[in-house]
């Protein structure tokens, strides 16, 4: 076995995830992610889904602060009275 696999193994005994538990939480985030979860294939590795992840993750970012920077320009062209009722509407 090499040294790799037996590192990994006693840091995954040290922590107690089973084999069973990973598989559990990667097919939880294959039903989240649209781009697995629409695939008619049923076998996708946990890397890949992995890399979905990260893919979804960095384009929920992309997609705040694009809304944040339309929100602000906004807030910027409406008057104050309009854009204190949205900013209201926003903290409830």
């Amino acid at each position: 076995m090499s040294s790799r696999r037996s590192r990994s193994r006693q840091t995954s005994s040290s922590r107690n995830i089973t084999d069973d538990q990973i598989h559990d939480l990667v097919s939880k985030l294959q039903q989240l992610l649209p781009e697995i979860r629409n695939r008619s294939s049923d076998k996708v590795s946990a890397s890949r889904t992995l890399q979905e992840t990260c893919n979804y993750i960095r384009n929920l970012h992309r997609e705040v602060d694009d809304l944040s920077e339309r929100l602000s320009e906004l807030l910027a062209t409406t008057d104050t009275a309009q854009a204190a009722i949205i900013r209201n509407l926003l903290m409830q």
